[in-house]
């Protein structure tokens, strides 16, 4: 079995297998604040207020399970962990990047649509 053939057993396409990694509402957002350095949970949760610690800590687990992030645990007391993107993680900017200039473009219409159901 060639490699594109096992590909296709996990995901269905190249496209699913972005979005599968990126998906879920604060996987983009936590990268974006990942791209300006090191951050501590509480300085992510400060970062996205509206976020529930339950989901930080569900997408954080989920971007470090596919090696996006890396989870830095410090043996001290009380307990302190960093968050870092890696590497790999890092290949994500360019299109992170688009996404987020078309989110500037369409900034107010999107609003528009979601507030009145109309983009006039």
């Amino acid at each position: 079995m060639n490699p594109e053939e096992k590909l296709t057993e996990i995901f269905g396409c190249p496209l699913e297998a972005a979005i599968e990694i990126i998906g879920g509402k604060w996987k983009a957002p936590i990268l974006f604040h990942l791209q300006g350095g090191t951050k501590r949970f509480n300085q992510l949760r400060r970062l996205m207020p509206r976020v529930t610690q339950r989901m930080l800590t569900k997408q954080l687990r989920e971007l470090e399970a596919d090696q996006i992030i890396h989870r830095k645990v410090f043996a001290e007391i009380p307990p302190r962990v960093e968050y870092s993107i890696t590497e790999f993680g890092l290949t994500l900017a360019p299109s992170l990047k688009v996404l987020q200039m078309w989110g500037n473009e369409y900034f107010d219409k999107l609003s528009r649509i979601r507030r009145n159901g109309t983009t006039k």
